[in-house]
């Protein structure tokens, strides 16, 4: 029986959200076009939602946010990769995204409370995702509310020792995906400076561990609201 991420850890979720005064936890979903943002939406709510891309050209053009629930709001923003002027026109909007705020009480909060970058897993387009990162993502948000999740671990060994009966990954590949975690890990670290946690596999398209990215989201959480200087 499916997962229904709409009332898992709910509680968990709300408990948070009381504590910092804050409904729902606003989640921006970026990374390189391909990766799987859409798709990865899609096996959070169970159905197509967003548009997925199945041509050379993208589908999330916009920033578009879902609410799963009361809770959990999440935004899939237009991937970069598709060229240089495209691209720029993208970074603008996700910027815009970030760097969107409220007012409460006299002080002036980010809207967006996490960042999550979306890796492919065949790991094909690492530069893209070092620009996103340095030139987007770490200079709007504090390095404690990006997290990175690797995406498409069918296709991380071209697509052997992945088992299409049980659709999940043997024990060859999951040993290489723990070591393409802990290989990501250390380059964002070099190419960006920024200390990420160790990221998380999943296969969005057969739904693996899309419970793990669920639950990684959730228990790094912010601990409290993002208080802007305007």
């Amino acid at each position: 029986m499916a997962l229904r991420f709409s009332t898992y850890r709910a509680d968990d979720i709300d408990a948070n959200l009381r504590r910092l005064q804050v409904r729902p936890l606003d989640v921006m979903l970026t990374g390189v076009t391909g990766a799987g943002k859409s798709s990865t939406i899609n096996a959070f709510f169970q159905e197509p939602i967003a548009k997925v891309g199945s041509g050379v050209d993208p589908e999330t053009m916009e920033a578009s946010g879902y609410n799963l629930n009361k809770f959990f709001r999440i935004w899939d923003t237009p991937g970069l990769g598709d060229g240089v002027d495209i691209d720029q026109i993208h970074k603008k909007k996700m910027v815009d995204l970030l760097c969107k705020t409220y007012n409460s009480n006299g002080k002036t909060f980010g809207f967006i409370d996490m960042a999550i970058i979306v890796v492919e897993g065949a790991n094909r387009d690492m530069g893209t995702t070092y620009a996103l990162l340095n030139e987007v993502i770490v200079p709007n948000i504090e390095s404690d509310r990006i997290l990175v999740v690797i995406n498409q671990a069918d296709v991380a060994m071209k697509s052997r020792h992945w088992d299409k009966g049980s659709s999940e990954p043997d024990s060859k590949l999951k040993a290489f995906l723990e070591e393409q975690a802990l290989s990501i890990q250390k380059r964002v670290k070099e190419a960006t400076g920024v200390d990420i946690l160790k990221p998380v596999c999943y296969s969005a398209e057969y739904d693996w561990n899309v419970k793990g990215v669920f639950d990684f989201i959730i228990d790094h959480m912010p601990k409290e609201r993002r208080v802007l200087k305007m």
